[in-house]
């Protein structure tokens, strides 16, 4: 399950996206993707740092997207947010952990089906782009 955070991530990436080119304010994407405004703001400061956005200040200033919305998946974003997206830490490649209960993790059925939903997930994350999030609509 990915968090509030990296939904709201994805919805403010999706409207500049939808709005290329044209800056928006963090209130203007609060109010059109239905965010929290104090929230949005702490994420668009993460998205700042990250790379993903720029802004400008003053009356005509705001968020554009700092690369093309083809270049941006929802995996990313979402690896950004809330880290790696398995389910469990040992289906992970990025953030492996080895569980502590586990005796023999080759044998483990458990790990195996986490790892096989983890590569469907991230199969369909990895390939959509904020252009196409954009496209399908709000």
């Amino acid at each position: 399950m990915i968090t509030n955070k990296a939904k709201y991530a994805l919805k403010a990436l999706t409207i500049l996206a939808r709005h290329s080119k044209q800056q928006f304010s963090a209130q203007q994407i609060a109010e059109e993707g239905n965010i929290p405004h104090k929230f949005l703001e702490t994420i668009l400061s993460e998205l700042k740092n990250r790379k993903l956005v720029v802004s400008r200040r003053g009356s005509s200033g705001g968020y554009v997207l700092a690369k093309d919305p083809d270049e941006i998946t929802a995996g990313d974003v979402i690896r950004m947010m809330d880290g790696p997206i398995a389910p469990l830490l040992c289906a992970s490649p990025t953030g492996y952990r080895r569980c502590e209960d586990c005796e023999d993790e080759e044998l483990c059925a458990i790990r195996k089906m986490m790892m096989d939903s983890r590569k469907a997930l991230s199969s369909v994350l990895d390939k959509r782009t904020l252009k196409d999030l954009a496209k399908f609509g709000r």
